[in-house]
């Protein structure tokens, strides 16, 4: 009831607003009272906008059509995840990669194994394991993210859900060699560096776990 109550008080001010421009400035021509009227009508459809954004009435399904034509495909395949939040999300991904990367540095596999693909996974083991033949110890001193968007999103036929992310963050990251010297890197440079990570869950997955599945620069 109360919403209504508004609706018709945002009227109400809407035609004061009218008659007292109209008893201020006098009779017009025609085609300048037609103007005023548009006008009028213009701000009580702001109005009634910023009434419906405060009480969260819903869009018209014509609304909703043109909406959705003028949505990209990753819009419309984010739109199709159920409960998707993209804040949320991307917060997670942001833990993940920082995650991630510091657990493939340190040679942590547990942790990678909860946190990405088999496939991916037996990539990071080879470099791991070749790593430590070698006698070669990673270091990654994770700064902080420059950027953090969505770059893609889509469905596959088998309801796979694939959304790729664009990092930009700041590292100082290090390579030393079996004595302990230092073989690649600069303990003293932050890079900035661009990534671009894929995960991925089933559409109908019950849990809200993603799987990082590549990466790429």
């Amino acid at each position: 009831m109360s919403a209504y109550l508004d609706i018709i008080i945002l009227l109400l001010v809407v035609v004061m607003v009218f008659a007292k421009l109209k008893s201020l400035l006098g009779t017009r021509p025609e085609n300048e009272t037609e103007i005023s009227r548009e006008s009028a009508a213009k701000i009580f459809d702001i109005l009634m906008q910023e009434h419906n954004r405060k009480h969260g009435a819903q869009p018209t399904p014509a609304e909703l059509r043109t909406d959705d034509e003028n949505l990209s495909e990753s819009e419309k395949a984010l739109q199709k995840i159920p409960g998707f939040n993209r804040d949320k999300f991307l917060n997670s991904a942001k833990k993940a990669f920082e995650i991630i990367v510091t657990s493939f540095a340190k040679g942590d596999v547990k942790t990678l194994e909860t946190l990405v693909s088999k496939n991916l996974l037996k990539k990071f083991k080879e470099i791991i394991g070749k790593r430590q033949e070698e006698g070669i110890s990673a270091e990654t001193d994770f700064i902080g993210f420059d950027e953090a968007v969505i770059a893609d999103a889509k469905i596959d036929k088998n309801d796979l859900v694939k959304i790729s992310v664009k990092f930009v963050s700041e590292q100082v990251n290090i390579l030393r060699g079996k004595d302990g010297e230092v073989i690649e890197g600069d303990e003293n440079f932050i890079q900035s560096i661009t990534d671009v990570w894929t995960f991925e869950r089933s559409l109908h997955a019950t849990t809200p776990a993603w799987l990082l599945s590549s990466t790429k620069k």
